[in-house]
């Protein structure tokens, strides 16, 4: 089991919000035509980060421990939101820079992407349960 606690607060500067989780602190905010300052990623932004880094760290270890030269990986992740239809779908691209790799090792790493675990759980089944708390004490 993976528990992750993460805390966000926005004040009254509209939609800039301090998200932190343990001792990292990122910012995230809205495009400025959606009323934001565009001063951090935008809700939708950090979830396709969440799985391009994933990939990428997961990748990463893989390649590492196989202890093949690969010194760059890119995980670029396009998500398409269709909330009418409630569909979204990620087209993700990996390459591997000038990294020689043969047939055999590009289908282990094909394989290796989708085990990542943020990859998981979008794919998996998800709850989310709200409990909302009156005021402060």
């Amino acid at each position: 089991m993976i528990n992750v606690k993460v805390l966000a607060r926005i004040g009254a500067e509209k939609y800039y919000t301090e998200v932190t989780a343990g001792k990292n602190r990122i910012f995230t905010d809205e495009p400025v035509a959606q009323g934001g300052q565009n001063k951090g990623l935008n809700p939708f932004e950090l979830l396709a980060a969440s799985l391009a880094t994933c990939t990428a760290a997961t990748l990463r270890m893989y390649i590492d421990r196989k202890g093949w030269h690969v010194p760059e990986i890119d995980v670029e992740v396009d998500m398409h939101n269709y909330p009418q239809s409630k569909n979204t779908i990620f087209m993700r691209k990996i390459s591997y820079a000038q990294a020689v790799l043969e047939g055999d090792q590009l289908e282990r790493l094909h394989h290796i992407a989708d085990a990542c675990p943020i990859h998981k759980i979008l794919q998996g089944n998800m709850e989310i349960n709200t409990v909302f708390i009156e005021g402060k004490s």
